[in-house]
């Protein structure tokens, strides 16, 4: 059987990610009937991560122990592995490769997935990609609005925020440009506006979509509202990042204007964008996303096996 990499989303065609959420589904069954089962009990995953995460590596770590698989894991690769003292990634990947029978790769740079991919005799599955993707974030974004509203059909869905560095609105765009989706609303400062690429990208797939920096007027006429935060590690200069903070907060009178079947996204960690009060609005999802993001990936690592 061919090695199956999961590095980016445009990798995945509908029939891929219906039959994903369809698994998905199935996961969560299970889990509620009888928590574990040992479909991946022969099996050994490797979580090497070069920056912070929690959702991401437990969700993972989660998934392997409820198929019946184990796991080996560090969770601060850049100062607790031979990167440290200058090996490259590759050579980190055959290396580990021999410990494990997947490896779940979150890397600081952008490029790092496909990178690990070329070498790995073994299948990689990016965890994050520095600026670049997140595939897996965006599957589990995906399955929850399949979960919410039952299709894609003509939904009408804002990103918000930090566009140009968040790898998890990139990822999300190229797989809603799969289904025929109303319109994407870009919302963001000018400064970290998306990039011109993945604009090229939704133009070249016909999706409909707006680019603008007012929330406010683009709240009432969506159905998903899916906001980031302003990523602060990835701005080289300070003033630029003290210039959009605070932009784009979602509070309660914005959110008061969506319609009330709408719902509200983040992939998490959050800052000041979502305001605490704002978790009571029957609208506000995200941590129903969160778990949504063990059935997912259960799914996915199940998929990466053939079973």
């Amino acid at each position: 059987m061919q090695t199956l990499h999961i590095t980016e989303s445009q990798q995945f065609s509908r029939e891929d990610l219906n039959e994903l959420f369809d698994k998905a589904d199935d996961m969560e069954i299970l889990v509620n009937k009888q928590g574990v089962t040992d479909t991946l009990k022969d099996k050994v995953m490797v979580v090497l991560f070069y920056q912070p995460s929690t959702r991401t590596r437990l969700s993972f770590e989660t998934a392997m122990s409820r198929l019946g698989g184990s796991y080996i894991s560090t969770e601060n690769a850049m100062e607790f592995s031979s990167h440290a003292k200058g090996e490259s990634l590759e050579d980190t990947i055959q290396t580990v490769a021999n410990y494990g029978d997947v490896i779940v790769l979150r890397y600081h740079k952008e490029g790092g997935a496909r990178r690990a991919a070329r070498v790995s005799p073994v299948p990689v599955i990016s965890a994050g990609d520095g600026p670049g993707q997140h595939p897996t974030q965006s599957l589990l974004d995906m399955y929850t609005i399949r979960r919410e509203y039952g299709h894609f059909d003509g939904l009408n869905i804002a990103l918000v925020g930090d566009l140009k560095n968040g790898r998890t609105v990139h990822s999300l765009a190229y797989m809603l440009a799969k289904y025929p989706i109303g319109k994407i609303s870009l919302v963001a400062p000018s400064s970290v506006s998306m990039p011109e690429g993945l604009i090229t990208y939704l133009e070249k797939h016909d999706i409909n979509y707006e680019q603008s920096d007012n929330l406010a007027e683009v709240a009432p006429d969506t159905d998903v509202i899916y906001t980031t935060r302003l990523q602060k590690e990835y701005f080289d200069d300070p003033r630029e990042f003290e210039s959009v903070q605070g932009k784009y907060i979602l509070n309660q009178d914005i959110v008061d204007t969506m319609h009330k079947e709408a719902i509200i996204l983040h992939p998490l960690p959050r800052n000041e964008e979502i305001p605490y009060i704002v978790d009571h609005d029957p609208r506000a999802r995200y941590f129903p996303q969160v778990r949504n993001g063990l059935y997912i990936r259960m799914a996915l690592l199940n998929k990466v096996f053939g079973r």
